[in-house]
């Protein structure tokens, strides 16, 4: 088994069937799906256990306490022995020869030992893509050349990461919290791996009205010292100057949420800090009228 088709869910019970359908229909079937349930509190257990018994592939369930998708995908990365891992979240698809396509590129590209993953488009139902294509097919090359600096920040991809990257990097985190930027732990592992970029979209998928990104802001406020680790990700040199400097506005921002004092002493790039402290006191102001 070379794949991992990790799914963190949680209340989704009656979003899950697209999902299995589509990983039924696969063209290949050598894959496992590990189902993480971060706590739900509907059905979702019975109606994983009745996939299970259908499954045409290898099904595990994991029910866990609700603590954010961050620390669901924790607990599933420690499961998973495969050599890749395949993050699809609960009620979105995958086109019929995703996992084929994934073996196919992993055979080429995996005696490299600088690379981390595999990223994929992703489109929406009616069949444009997620964003827009990579400046080039199969191009090696960072998340943060190939993402960020490319400003396409916005746009979810399709990622699949080698498992040993996965359990290096883990998401951080803090007490209380439940929501954390995967992009933090995409930008800590850009300094060291690189990914292969492929313009084959193999993932469907749209945001639930209910889904996380509905409220972002007061998700974030919510988790304050994982949003600052984030920002100061967003800091470093390596990344364009608009994004660094954004990334210190939102750590002064969250840092003061969380009741942090001397953020500037504590920041990791002070020069950049001290930009950001005067505009950072404005959006904090206005932020903290929306809550």
């Amino acid at each position: 088994m070379i794949v991992t088709v990790l799914t963190p869910t949680f209340n989704r019970g009656g979003s899950l069937n697209n999902l299995y359908q589509s990983l039924q229909k696969q063209t290949i079937k050598d894959f496992e799906w590990l189902l993480v349930d971060d706590g739900s509190t509907d059905d979702t257990k019975n109606i994983a256990e009745e996939m299970r018994k259908k499954a045409e592939f290898p099904m595990r369930y994991i029910y866990k306490e609700n603590g954010g998708k961050h620390t669901a995908l924790n607990v599933g990365v420690k499961q998973i022995t495969s050599e890749l891992t395949f993050i699809v979240d609960s009620d979105d698809k995958l086109v019929p020869d995703a996992i084929e396509m994934i073996l196919q590129y992993h055979k080429k590209y995996k005696e490299r030992k600088d690379l981390c993953g595999y990223s994929f488009l992703r489109r929406f139902p009616d069949g444009n893509i997620n964003g827009k294509p990579f400046e080039s097919d199969e191009k090696v090359g960072t998340y943060i050349e190939c993402r960020i600096n490319a400003d396409d920040t916005q746009a979810d991809k399709a990622e699949v990461f080698y498992t040993r990257c996965l359990k290096e990097f883990p998401f951080p985190e803090y007490r209380n919290e439940k929501f954390l930027g995967e992009d933090l732990v995409w930008i800590r592992m850009a300094m060291k791996y690189q990914m292969v970029h492929i313009n084959r979209a193999i993932y469907v998928g749209n945001y639930l009205e209910d889904g996380l990104t509905k409220n972002r802001r007061k998700n974030n406020i919510r988790s304050p010292y994982g949003c600052m680790e984030r920002a100061k990700e967003f800091m470093r040199p390596e990344l364009k100057l608009k994004y660094r400097l954004k990334g210190a506005v939102q750590y002064f921002v969250y840092g003061k949420f969380a009741g942090e004092k001397q953020l500037i002493a504590k920041a990791p790039y002070k020069g950049l800090a001290v930009c950001a402290a005067l505009p950072s006191m404005l959006v904090y102001h206005i932020w903290s009228k929306s809550i």
